[in-house]
């Protein structure tokens, strides 16, 4: 039995669980909490820090291979352990260049991939004057659901957000895009057949990532966009997981223009909260897949296996008249809904509890999907959101911000 390390114990670890014991895989994690959600779902587990080298040399000592639930690592600590022979996937020189997002942005212009105009920036003296306003202001290293990323409508806004001490920032014109998407990209570990054939990679279909304050609420996997985009975004992500000699599950963010020009506005090396919806609505989940690829696997088909699907995110909402168990059993009462909870020990406004997913028309052919308008899917995202946050309307951040 292949027994694989996971750095990160939150509901991302949890959910690769269910995909091990399919798989026959042993999962251990390293997580700093003996509640994380991950710990009641792995074989094993390494209470530290997931920062902690000296743990993850311990985690090594017990595992085949290990992988990666978030990209908040410990970079240089953990090349000491690599270089003694443990096997990282993806590896550590796959993810370097996406740490910091000057340097994925760097990347992209590298491989010749669109990307929004950037620069590194200090003061707001520095800026470029032909990037106009507003433009996007984000922290370097450490960002994600929102956090670290600001848009900024003048000078002087920039400005006092650069005043922050012990950042370092990178801002990007603003694209006035028509519509945010993703895509889940996997590569294999081996090439396939020959050794001169290239790695095995597997999409899946491209969906569209609905943001609210920079923080995803809800995807829509309706196979509905053109061929034209669709190939524009399978190129993008072939390109990049070449670039990089990736193995495992990358998710890619993007941005569609209003002429239809495909960007790529952020990448996360590891599965990805806009992949949830494969859980129940692909052949082979984005979890399954990732261990597929760490554990030297074929890939798994990834084609869905209903018309389309879904995925709504349940963010926390601190008040008085919250009860969660009971809103997620209504919600398990919308025909073909999938609730999932991570059971994470804190809830705050805002922090992503769980998800709830609803395939479309299960059971028929993809070519369904065509007949699926987006207005179906909008309704269904809303009647999940209208039970859960108590109104259709109503905004989580609106509570968190009162």
């Amino acid at each position: 039995m292949k027994r694989v390390g996971v750095i990160g114990g939150g509901q991302l670890a949890w959910m690769m669980g269910a995909a091990a014991k399919k798989l026959g895989l042993h999962l251990i994690v390293q997580t700093p909490n003996q509640d994380d959600p991950a710990v009641g779902v792995a074989e094993e587990v390494v209470l530290a820090q997931v920062e902690d080298a000296s743990a993850t040399a311990h985690l090594a000592q017990q595992c085949d291979v290990i992988t990666f639930e978030n990209e908040f690592v410990d970079l240089a600590g953990l090349g000491a352990i690599a270089s003694q022979g443990v096997e990282f996937l993806p590896s550590l020189g796959a993810i370097a260049p996406i740490l910091d997002k000057f340097d994925q942005r760097s990347f992209y212009q590298s491989i010749h991939v669109p990307t929004p105009r950037f620069q590194a920036i200090t003061h707001a003296s520095e800026l470029d004057a032909s990037f106009g306003f507003p433009v996007v202001l984000k922290a370097r290293r450490h960002g994600y659901d929102g956090y670290g990323t600001f848009v900024c409508k003048t000078l002087v806004e920039l400005e006092a957000l650069l005043q922050k001490p012990g950042q370092s920032w990178l801002v990007e014109e603003f694209v006035p895009f028509e519509r945010e998407l993703a895509v889940i990209a996997a590569r294999g570990r081996f090439p396939q057949g020959s050794l001169h054939e290239s790695h095995e990679i597997a999409l899946y279909p491209v969906v569209e990532s609905q943001q609210e304050q920079q923080v995803c609420r809800r995807v829509y996997a309706l196979n509905e966009f053109s061929e034209s985009v669709t190939e524009q975004v399978g190129a993008i992500a072939r390109q990049i997981l070449t670039a990089l000699d990736y193995v495992g599950v990358l998710g890619i963010e993007l941005f569609l223009t209003t002429d239809g020009r495909v960007l790529v506005n952020e990448i996360a090396p590891r599965v990805h909260n806009s992949g949830h919806y494969t859980l129940d609505a692909c052949a082979t989940s984005q979890f399954e897949q990732h261990l597929r690829a760490v554990a030297g696997l074929p890939l798994g088909s990834t084609a869905l296996t209903c018309a389309g699907a879904v995925m709504v995110n349940l963010l926390g909402v601190e008040t008085p008249e919250s009860d969660y168990a009971a809103l997620r059993q209504r919600l398990a009462a919308i025909p073909q809904a999938q609730v999932y909870w991570y059971g994470k020990s804190e809830s705050r406004p805002g922090r992503k509890l769980g998800h709830v997913t609803v395939c479309l028309q299960p059971g028929q052919g993809r070519a369904e999907a065509e007949a699926i308008p987006v207005g179906i899917a909008s309704r269904i995202a809303r009647q999940v959101e209208a039970i859960w946050y108590g109104r259709s309307d109503y905004s989580v951040f609106e509570a968190s911000e009162a």
